[in-house]
Order: C-alpha cells, then structure tokens, then sequence
C-alpha cells in the first residue's frame, strides 16, 4: 500500500466508491474545461487517477496517458477495467518520486479531486512538481473540493486564490477558473462544490 495519507478511507470503502466513479461520464464531470483541452496526440499525467475513469476516456481521444494512482484498490480496479495502454504508477503527490528527474515531459496534467488532500506544505511542494513535470505551453487541469468532509478521510480547505498564486510562483498562468456544484445528489445536497482552473506553463513551443 502507498504510504501516501490522502488514501486513507478509500481502500476501505472502494466497494461503494468504484462504481459511483465510473457512472460518472469523464465528459460530464469535466465539461467546463474541454474546450482546453489540446488535441491529441499528446502525453497526459493523471495524478490521483482513481479508477482510471478520465485516462481511459483520454486515451480513447488519441492521448498517450500515465495514471499516478496510490490507492491500491482503485489502481488495480483501472488496470482490469481500463485500456492496458495506459501506464498506471504507484505513487502521489505530493513527491511523485517515481518520475525522478523527469522535466518537461507533459501537454497535460490533469490533477483532479485530489488537491485537498494536501495540506498547505504539500500543495506548495506538489505545484512545483507538477510545474516541473509540464512543457512549456502545457497545461494543467485541476478541480478543487469545497465541503463537508466525509467520515474516516482526510481532507484540507483548499481555495482557487491559494491555488493560483502557488501556480504562479512556479510559471502557471491562471487561464480559466469556474466554481459549479457537485455532479452526485448526496454530495451536492451536502452542499460540496468544486472549482475548476486550467493554468498554462510559460515558454510555448
């Protein structure tokens, strides 16, 4: 098991978790941002990919995708559901120390309901790894949490200000920013929200 702490609760509970994530439409959940998406081909990093939902719908549109996953039941859920192109890694934010040296190596990185499992040490630390990980014109796709906590989970209070001066430090410009409810009844009942920034890392090629 990853000793990384935001999975703590979802191995656990990955009987009821794995398939309310794949009901949900990679292209219903990420809407909003589609339209800044590059066309493929490409290489995409998933960080926190779960059961592989959006890196399976990613790699159908052309995209060579790596999946960072350090839930072990989600991990091997993806791997027996979801395309075997698909390279799935042990490992999170917010060291990614499997990618090692690796620089400039993605269009794009999709870092998506994972960010508030990083405290505010870790979020400084895990943008300059994504950064580091971006080409120069690539972009990265986030989805932020706002809500109650659900029980036995670890969670921060994460905002789009923080966020973006994080990224900005590290040469990501914040190019588009939407806050919507949550896609799940309980959740939004709840009152759960998420807000959706895509930044773009300086240098185009």
């Amino acid at each position: 098991m990853s000793d990384v702490r935001g999975v703590t609760g979802y191995n656990e509970g990955s009987a009821e978790l794995i398939p309310r994530y794949e009901a949900l439409r990679f292209e219903t959940v990420h809407a909003s941002v589609l339209h800044l998406l590059p066309e493929p081909p490409g290489a995409v990093l998933d960080v926190g990919a779960g059961t592989g939902r959006d890196a399976s719908a990613l790699d159908a549109r052309g995209f060579t995708v790596t999946a960072i996953e350090p839930c072990d039941a989600f991990r091997d859920a993806g791997q027996k559901m979801h395309p075997s192109s698909i390279r799935w890694i042990n490992d999170g934010l917010p060291a990614l120390a499997s990618l090692g040296d690796v620089r400039d190596a993605f269009d794009v990185i999709m870092a998506t309901a994972m960010w508030m499992h990083l405290d505010v040490g870790e979020r400084e630390q895990g943008m300059k790894q994504v950064a580091r990980l971006l080409k120069p014109g690539g972009r990265l796709i986030m989805s932020l949490r706002h809500g109650v906590v659900p029980e036995g989970r670890i969670m921060f209070e994460v905002s789009s200000d923080e966020t973006a001066r994080l990224a900005e430090a590290c040469g990501l410009k914040l190019i588009f920013n939407f806050h919507e409810p949550s896609l799940e009844p309980e959740n939004r009942n709840a009152g759960v929200t998420w807000s959706k920034l895509v930044f773009e890392k300086s240098g185009r090629q």
